[in-house]
């Protein structure tokens, strides 16, 4: 990707800039949305242990926080993804492809199959079987390297 110069196209170079405030801004908001999806998660915990019986979860309340779990961490790779572009200046199709079958998993760990039409349920499961296997095949590509990014490449 080329880098744009300041001297060589000063438009260009000011629009770059307000994409990276941009970003900047977004990590930040990013940073407050992980907080209090975390406190969510602890309030969630919280609240299903004191409730009559205590300290009995049942599968819904099972559910329930397993998918407040899945949106810190979903929260946690977006805001993996943005870093990574105002490093790397490019998106990381594998990270991007990551996160989604992310969100993908927490919508079938979540979803009430008893109340669910069934073409919805195969609608589902073939959008987890597309992005797997896109993923899959992203991450067996031959390319300039196959580190995840933040890894150190050891040579032997």
């Amino acid at each position: 990707m080329k880098l744009v110069k300041k001297r060589e196209d000063r438009f260009l170079w000011g629009l770059k800039q307000i994409i990276h405030l941009s970003l900047k801004m977004l990590s930040a908001l990013m940073i407050i949305v992980i907080i209090f999806g975390v406190i969510d998660v602890a309030w969630t915990i919280y609240e299903r242990f004191t409730a009559e019986p205590r300290f009995i979860l049942t599968m819904g309340d099972i559910l329930i926080t397993f998918g407040a779990f899945m949106v810190v961490l979903i929260a946690i790779e977006i805001f993996q993804n943005i870093i990574l572009y105002l490093r790397d200046d490019v998106i990381h199709v594998k990270i991007v492809l990551a996160t989604a079958l992310m969100a993908i998993a927490r919508k079938v760990i979540i979803l009430d199959y008893d109340e669910l039409e069934p073409m919805y349920i195969f609608a589902t499961g073939l959008v987890l079987v597309a992005t797997g296997l896109t993923y899959f095949f992203v991450h067996k590509l031959p390319g300039e390297t196959q580190e995840e990014p933040g890894e150190e490449r050891v040579d032997q």
